[in-house]
């Protein structure tokens, strides 16, 4: 899951005992031998699990298993290897506010870096694109001294308040709104409840009504001009969704959130924390091991894998989008019908053809660009991810589409490697959403991904997953932690700080 009107990026939060159990009398009332089996070991079923560890009892000594169809752990978050260099393919930034993230990079001590102070380039010179000339650009001035960039960035910032004026700061208003009420999630145990659907979930949280109306109806509704609607605001949902500002309003909200500032990623690739998170939940890993159907007898659930093994479970937990999955079920379930949005992610070793964009040099091309929305343009945007020399770069393309190789030549003047990625990414969002229950039989198969609708990200699938090991908890063992600390609280422990 981010907002352009950041707080501070030093964050607190308490590690501190999680809970007090309701009576002794609940003890006996779960057999150590359960099992829980979950599919998918992205940062969903990776979250369930760690929160099952974390606020389960000593004598809920649940057995878990992880099934996962791919070889290596992650889901959507994933890198990819262009010439020697790594660069994150999937799910690539964090908010300074996703606090379960946060958590989760201090548990697991896993070192943090903002795009800024990556190897990646910052993209400080950006250009909307409306596939004959650049309507607008910000400068692009390159000084070994601090001072020169700062001036650089502050005439850039008037540059964009001269274009749409005081509607940047009515933006920013909509996004931290939204952000503030997104972290109600994070609130102690005794004002926060355990949510059955997310229906409910969303209510509480006061953001049920954004996923009701579009994006462009709810800016426009702010006071946003229709010229910052039609050109940054749709940039940025092209980039971060794949979608336009028709989008439903609490995704397009989250969207403009992770173009802000303070954004932040895990060194070395941000599937490590769902690694993490199954090495330390003493986790039975299946790894290239899909399930291929769940049955219920109505006291457990039969998995059979595509190597034709079987698994009883006491609580199965699907924590992957059945959109496209094959999984069957027995007795049947029903979900409301949801497409996905396919992002193509190509990454290109080589160097931009300044004619192709009507300019005389690589260099007058934005590092960052972003296009509008109009039918015939092959590609939603193009970055600098790394520059090698002069001449040398490694560039990441997001398209609808598959990217030719008839394009990637009059696109650039030297393609050295290419590597295309097809990620069945998030949903695609149509407002009002329908959301698929929490609980998909009544009894205890439970849905991680149903919170997808309302925005995908990676702190909405923690969130979701924390949800869900609640949700567990109360209704399987009927234990449910007294009281717990909220995660921006100071707590005996000491203060964990994450400095980013």
């Amino acid at each position: 899951m981010s907002s352009s009107s950041t707080p501070t990026t030093t964050f607190i939060f308490s590690l501190l005992p999680l809970f007090l159990l309701l009576s002794d009398a609940n003890a006996n009332a779960v057999d150590s031998a359960s099992t829980v089996c979950i599919i998918g070991s992205g940062i969903g079923g990776s979250s369930v699990a760690h929160f099952l560890r974390r606020y389960s009892p000593p004598h809920l000594n649940f057995t878990v298993r992880i099934f996962e169809r791919n070889p290596v752990v992650g889901g959507r978050m994933a890198t990819v290897n262009v010439s020697g260099h790594i660069f994150e393919a999937g799910a690539s930034i964090l908010h300074p506010r996703n606090l379960h993230a946060l958590n989760y990079s201090k548990l697991l001590n896993l070192a943090v870096h903002s795009p800024s102070s990556s190897d990646e380039s910052s993209s400080s010179a950006f250009g909307i694109w409306d596939g004959r000339k650049f309507v607008f650009k910000t400068l692009s001035f390159k000084s070994e001294f601090p001072f020169i960039d700062k001036i650089v960035s502050l005439a850039n910032s008037l540059l964009m308040l001269f274009r749409y004026g005081y509607s940047l700061i009515r933006m920013d208003k909509f996004v931290e709104t939204a952000v503030n009420k997104f972290c109600k999630y994070y609130e102690s145990f005794e004002t926060r409840p355990v949510f059955e659907t997310v229906d409910e979930m969303l209510k509480w949280a006061g953001l049920y009504n954004l996923t009701t109306t579009t994006l462009a109806v709810e800016l426009a509704d702010a006071g946003l001009s229709p010229l910052l609607i039609q050109e940054l605001v749709t940039v940025i949902t092209r980039i971060n969704y794949g979608q336009s500002v028709s989008m439903s309003g609490l995704a397009g909200a989250v969207s403009l959130a992770g173009s802000g500032g303070g954004l932040w990623a895990i060194k070395g690739g941000n599937w490590q924390m769902a690694a993490g998170l199954i090495d330390r939940s003493d986790v039975e890993l299946h790894l290239q091991e899909e399930i291929e159907s769940i049955s219920s007898n109505g006291e457990y659930y039969e998995l059979n894998s595509t190597l034709r093994n079987s698994y009883t479970c006491d609580i199965a937990v699907v924590a992957s989008p059945l959109d496209e999955l094959s999984l069957k079920f027995n007795p049947p379930i029903s979900i409301p019908k949801r497409e996905l949005q396919h992002t193509h992610a190509t990454f290109v070793r080589g160097l931009l053809n300044p004619v192709y964009f009507g300019l005389n040099s690589v260099s007058e091309i934005p590092e960052l660009v972003g296009t509008i929305e109009i039918p015939d343009l092959p590609f939603s945007s193009i970055s600098v991810l790394k520059q090698h020399d002069e001449k040398d770069f490694t560039y990441k393309i997001f398209s609808r589409k598959p990217m030719a190789d008839a394009i990637l030549d009059s696109i650039f003047s030297v393609r050295m490697e290419t590597i295309r990625i097809n990620w069945a990414a998030y949903p695609h969002y149509t407002a009002p959403e329908v959301f698929a229950p929490f609980i998909l039989d009544g009894q205890h198969l439970y849905y991680v991904n149903a919170f997808e609708n309302a925005a995908s990200t990676m702190e909405t699938s923690a969130v979701a997953a924390e949800n869900v090991a609640r949700l567990i908890l109360s209704r399987f063992s009927s234990v449910v932690p007294l009281s717990l600390p909220s995660l921006s609280s100071k707590g005996d422990g000491g203060d964990v700080h994450v400095d980013l």
